[in-house]
C-alpha cells in the first residue's frame, strides 16, 4: 500500500511517528497521523486548514492539555473533599523545583527515541480507509487529502474531536473532495 503514496503522505505517515513520540505515545494514533498531514501537506491545503484553524499548533496544543492535566473543575472537586491543589503544587515545587510538574517523564517500557513504535488499530484503519477513499475516486495514487479522509471515516473519538473543533466533517470532506477534483 505504502508505494502507492505521494510523498506528502509518505512524510506524514513519518512525521506520524514524530509527534508521538513528541506527545509520549506508545503507539501511533489516528491523532498522529492528522498531526503528520498537518504538518507535511502542501502549503495551500495548509493554509486552507489553517483559514479554519486547524493548525498542527493548535491540534498539539489540545492532545498536550488533554494529557492527564487537571483543570479548574478536577481542583474544585477535589478541594470539596479537601485536597488543595494548589498548596500540593507549591510544596511540590519547593521541594523538587518550579515547574516539576510540568515536566515530562520518560516513561518505563516506552519505546526509545529511534525504536519501533507500532500503529494502533485506529491508525490502520485510517490508511486502509485512506486507499479506500482513493480506489473509490479511481486515483492512482493516496495523497494528504486521502489521508484526511480515511481519519474522517475512521470515527475515531480523539481525532473527530480535534477536528470538530475546527471545521465540522461535511465541510472538510467538501473541502477535501473539491481539492482532489481540481487535482484530477
Amino acid at each position: 500500500m505504502f508505494e502507492r503514496f505521494t510523498d506528502s503522505a509518505r512524510a506524514a505517515v513519518v512525521d506520524a511517528q514524530a509527534q508521538a513520540r513528541a506527545l509520549d505515545a506508545t503507539e501511533i494514533r489516528p491523532e498522529h497521523l492528522l498531526l503528520g498531514v498537518l504538518a507535511t501537506a502542501d502549503r495551500s491545503l495548509r493554509a486552507q486548514l489553517a483559514g479554519v484553524g486547524l493548525t498542527g499548533d493548535a491540534v498539539f496544543a489540545d492532545l498536550e492539555a488533554a494529557d492527564g492535566v487537571l483543570g479548574p473543575d478536577d481542583a474544585d472537586a477535589l478541594e470539596s473533599i479537601g485536597i488543595d491543589l494548589d498548596a500540593i503544587r507549591e510544596r511540590l515545587e519547593s521541594t523538587f523545583g518550579e515547574g516539576i510538574l510540568d515536566r515530562r517523564s520518560p516513561a518505563a517500557g516506552r519505546p526509545g527515541r529511534w525504536g519501533h513504535m507500532p500503529f494502533a488499530r485506529g491508525a490502520k484503519k485510517s490508511l486502509e480507509l485512506a486507499l479506500r477513499e482513493a480506489i473509490a475516486r479511481r486515483e492512482r495514487s493516496i495523497t494528504a487529502e486521502h489521508l484526511l479522509l480515511g481519519i474522517l471515516r475512521s470515527d475515531d473519538p480523539t481525532a473527530l474531536g480535534l477536528i470538530e473543533k475546527h471545521i465540522t466533517r461535511g465541510d472538510l470532506r467538501q473541502l477535501l473532495a473539491a481539492r482532489l477534483d481540481r487535482a484530477a
